[in-house]
């Protein structure tokens, strides 16, 4: 059977015509929507205003922050290592960088699993800075200062140059701030007193994040959220229906009734209709611009707004506030919760032995880091003597802030195996990375198929010993 398609005879007519917004940002024509939310200045708000300020307050200060001289943090991208809490970290402590990132991630997956995604609304730079620094200045100059909404009409131009002026000069400040983070104070200090000819690259990297910040929280805005940032899709897995979300009670809610006005309350006209009288004051002061009505969705960034928003409608119109709500989804359908469930039990597991064995590193953490290389020719040699000559290199790294003298001796075998040629002493300064030549002599007796494994034991002037092994190469037979 064969089935016959019309052809289409308006050009301009699309096959599909969309039912509505694709993404809370795009118009039905595919246009830029974009979103200026109103402002509901309730409970959750300024908890979140509180926070956001002690966070924006303190990725300010921390970089200036010391103890025992050191910065409490700083990834020092020029000398390669990290300060954390005054502890320094080398890029061979790749195990303890591991664990940690490991613990990182496993930790936001239980506080997904529990609060939901109370990272992006409360935690997250890209939410503290849009909504408690860059949208409070855009309200001022927009004449919507402490309400929201567009823009007034009639806007003079001069306020929106002003406007992006400062924009660029937080952004510049914002900057510098985070370079900090990668060089350190005390350099960007330096820097900042001379001219950008004597640090180029620097500089570039200072321009390149003030344009990505202008770009970022003037024109991207909420579209980072939406597109850009993978969190967002991690939820699909991390969460369940016993995670705490902002949820629309629809059992409470629906049917939605209408309202008419008399002050100084909103009274509802239908006493059937549910406690949702349809005023649509939790999509206007929505960031994402999404109906929290409408379900659990991608864009939620759970920033309360949609709580505080409804609550001040159910206030007036004297019902019970809690319509939108922290809630989860067995819970607003009526089931019973328990908090208890797998992943619960299984994550803060693993999070304890992580951090046993983040511990166990840390503890165990030489003064000095030491590697045995082999050099470039033959394997071995023989001496006149008929002894076998391994000759290898003894790479050291001094870990400490201090001069160190390092010993090195064989302690397995304990005859047999000589070292020659090697001044017994060698002296490392702070951070200093130095490879030493090592020539080791052995009987051919201690041979065995043509390898030999001894012990080396370096001690350091402290009194610290470690050892490390490695094998000899000489004759079969």
């Amino acid at each position: 059977m064969s089935i016959e398609q019309s052809p289409v005879t308006d050009t301009n007519q699309t096959l599909l015509q969309p039912h509505g917004r694709v993404l809370p940002t795009l118009e039905e024509d595919g246009q830029r929507r974009w979103l200026y939310p109103h402002l509901s200045a309730g409970f959750f708000w300024q908890a979140r205003r509180a926070l956001g300020y002690f966070l924006i307050v303190f990725f300010v200060t921390l970089p200036w922050l010391r103890i025992s001289g050191k910065p409490l943090f700083l990834i020092d991208v020029l000398k390669r290592e990290v300060i954390l809490w005054g502890v320094t970290f080398l890029p061979t402590d790749s195990l303890v960088l591991a664990f940690f990132l490991v613990g990182l991630f496993v930790t936001m997956f239980l506080v997904t699993a529990i609060f939901g995604r109370a990272w992006c609304g409360w935690g997250c730079p890209q939410t503290v800075y849009m909504e408690f620094l860059y949208r409070p200045i855009e309200r001022f100059f927009c004449g919507t200062s402490g309400r929201g909404g567009k823009p007034i009409a009639g806007l003079p131009p001069w306020k929106r140059v002003a406007m992006y002026a400062v924009y660029l000069v937080v952004s510049f400040l914002l900057a510098n701030t985070f370079l900090s983070y990668f060089v350190g104070t005390d350099r960007l200090v330096m820097w900042v007193q001379q001219s950008p000819i004597h640090h180029p690259a620097p500089f570039m990297t200072m321009a390149i994040v003030t344009i990505a910040m202008m770009f970022d929280f003037c024109f991207f805005r909420e579209q980072l959220c939406l597109i850009a940032c993978p969190y967002g899709r991690f939820q699909s897995v991390l969460l369940d229906r016993k995670s705490l979300i902002v949820s629309y009670d629809y059992r409470r809610g629906e049917p939605r009734g209408h309202v008419k006005r008399s002050l100084p309350v909103i009274e509802s006209t239908t006493t059937s209709a549910g406690d949702c009288i349809d005023c649509g004051a939790c999509v206007r002061t929505c960031p994402t611009g999404i109906d929290i009505r409408d379900g659990l969705q991608l864009e939620c960034v759970h920033c309360t707004q949609c709580i505080d928003a409804c609550d001040e409608i159910m206030d007036k119109v004297e019902k019970p506030r809690g319509l939108i709500r922290y809630s989860c989804q067995d819970a607003i359908d009526g089931k019973s919760v328990s908090l208890i469930r797998p992943r619960i039990v299984i994550y803060p597991l693993i999070l304890v032995a992580i951090s046993v064995l983040l511990t166990f590193t840390l503890a165990n953490r030489r003064p000095f880091d030491m590697t045995i290389m082999r050099n470039l020719g033959m394997p071995f040699s023989i001496s006149e003597e008929g002894r076998v000559r391994n000759s290898l290199r003894i790479k050291l790294v001094n870990r400490t802030e201090l001069p160190v003298v390092i010993t090195i001796a064989v302690e397995e075998p304990q005859s047999g195996v000589t070292l020659d040629h090697l001044e017994t002493t060698i002296k490392l300064d702070a951070r200093m990375t130095t490879t030493a030549p090592v020539m080791v002599e052995a009987e051919r007796a201690v041979f065995q198929q043509g390898l030999c494994p001894i012990t080396l034991r370096l001690t350091n002037s402290s009194g610290e010993s470690y050892t490390e092994q490695f094998q000899l190469i000489g004759p079969e037979t």
